[in-house]
């Protein structure tokens, strides 16, 4: 398999290399350059090829389920900013008042640490 060849990867792993390679050129990068960016994520979330309807042996298994578990630097950073909206969505249901007797709760507490 020469360098660069895409064959072992599976149609999943390809349309989601199409799909983020799309969303680098609407940035304003370069056909090439998003091709490999696109590649590369790949790489980083699934853990390089998988070719679909292969077996796999005992040691493919245990490393698989390893990586299933932990999170993908997307899915991290998805609920990290659906936490963000729900902080923010919580502070603008606060009265003008409300807020002002809390910041002037910390001031209180900031200037006894002193």
């Amino acid at each position: 398999m020469p360098q660069g060849d895409k064959s072992s990867y599976s149609p999943k792993q390809r349309r989601k290399a199409e799909h983020i390679e799309e969303g680098y050129e609407k940035r304003g990068v370069s056909k090439k350059t998003a091709q490999k960016r696109a590649w590369a994520t790949v790489n980083k979330q699934d853990g390089g090829a998988k070719a679909g309807g292969r077996k796999k042996t005992a040691a493919k298994k245990t490393a698989t389920k390893k990586a299933a578990t932990k999170k993908t630097p997307a899915k991290r950073a998805a609920k990290k900013s659906a936490a963000k909206r729900a902080t923010k969505k919580a502070a603008s249901k606060r009265t003008s008042s409300t807020r002002s007797a809390a910041a002037k709760k910390a001031a209180r507490t900031r200037a006894q640490k002193r």
